[in-house]
């Protein structure tokens, strides 16, 4: 149920991946497609321009003068100017006048950048003498190539923003789920943990020392004990938690010592203290939850045959503490997805434990938790606490 929540939720993330794509895609193209068409409009413009130019410059007679002049104003948006073969501008249009007027030098740099930007149109005045019409893109073409850039950047801020406020909404929900959840686990626990107490100390008054019995009412006692440290973890979850110092070394031995107990015969258990003691300030209950936790998960990756180890080391910042497996290990696109509710490489589960474990630890203890590596040969995943 687990992995079908994790893939239902990815393949809903790639929906809506392929679809902001070919919305993307489809703006980009619809405006690329405007901007073809406006730079071809603009260019025959400039043509006509061209044609006004020579039939002036070549005619001697011209009755109706201020229709050609109209041709030439209707040109409201292209940068236009009008140079002898020697390069003098003999006339502009579409420039900024009162740049001109206060920069002397602005007009022959617009004169460079239209040089720059296309070759001029040619027109011949006699077998000797020509003239040149330089241009470029006018404004609103600019503005039309800038705004899918403007549109994306509005787009992304948009889903940013949305992804956050959902993101934050959604893990507040979790939260919430996740918290009442874990107390009411606890509360109903508490009734049948305290029947059970009073049973076993029913028996224990009643079962001789030399009664056969007497192994399987103090191994009653050990589970029901265990039953108590559960129902203590849950209560404890969505509540700061108390932190004392303790010596991680001795947490970390009794938690392996009590996952070797229950653990196939084929499976070995090493410890590595390159410090002792190491003092760390835990609240032992939930950092022992989540380092049995990652010491289960690895048993289930071995599928009961191979090698687990522990490794704590001290640097100048952090305590570390890294955990070992020779199992199957972890995909390389799933190392940063193991930790989000519904994970699971087992058939049976919700895939909270690693979710509840990355809570614990960064967020009651201020540290970290992630899988400093993994491939086919194993997987370690580390916990690193801050110092005091």
């Amino acid at each position: 149920m687990a992995n079908e929540m994790y893939s239902r939720r990815s393949r809903w993330k790639l929906i809506l991946f392929i679809i902001a794509n070919i919305i993307i895609g489809a703006t980009l193209f619809y405006t690329n497609n405007l901007a073809s068409r406006l730079a071809e409009e603009e260019l025959r413009k400039v043509n006509q321009i061209a044609d006004v130019y020579r039939y002036l410059a070549t005619t001697d007679n011209i009755e109706d003068f201020g229709f050609f002049l109209d041709l030439i104003q209707a040109n409201k948006t292209v940068p236009v100017i009008s140079t002898d073969e020697d390069g003098n501008i003999l006339a502009y249009q579409n420039i900024d006048s009162a740049r001109i007027a206060t920069h002397p030098d602005y007009l022959q740099q617009q004169l460079e950048e239209m040089k720059n930007f296309a070759q001029p149109i040619r027109f011949d005045i006699t077998e000797s003498s020509h003239q040149y019409i330089y241009y470029q893109h006018s404004k609103l073409y600019a503005q039309l190539r800038l705004y899918p850039i403007v549109q994306l950047v509005i787009f992304a801020a948009f889903l940013f923003t949305a992804y956050i406020f959902f993101n934050t909404s959604r893990r507040s929900e979790q939260n919430r789920v996740w918290v009442g959840m874990a107390k009411e686990t606890a509360h109903q626990l508490g009734t049948p943990i305290s029947s059970m107490v009073a049973w076993i100390e029913y028996l224990k008054e009643h079962t001789s020392p030399d009664d056969s019995r007497q192994n399987v009412v103090e191994e009653m006692d050990k589970d029901v004990k265990r039953l108590e440290l559960i129902a203590d973890r849950f209560s404890k979850v969505g509540s700061a938690p108390d932190l004392m110092e303790r010596d991680l070394n001795s947490e970390l031995r009794a938690t392996l010592e009590y996952i070797s107990r229950r653990a196939s015969k084929k499976v070995q258990f090493h410890m590595q203290e390159d410090v002792s003691p190491l003092i760390a300030r835990v609240n032992p209950t939930l950092f022992n939850w989540v380092v049995e936790n990652l010491l289960k998960n690895a048993l289930d990756a071995m599928e009961g045959a191979g090698e687990i180890s522990i490794h704590t080391n001290l640097t100048d910042k952090d305590i570390i503490v890294d955990i070992t497996d020779t199992g199957k290990g972890i995909p390389k696109n799933k190392q940063r997805t193991v930790f989000e509710p519904g994970y699971s490489t087992k058939k049976r589960g919700w895939g909270l434990g690693l979710t509840l474990a990355k809570r614990i630890i960064e967020s009651y203890h201020n540290g970290r938790i992630f899988v400093k590596q993994s491939n086919a040969k194993g997987t370690t995943f580390r916990i690193t606490l801050p110092i005091g």
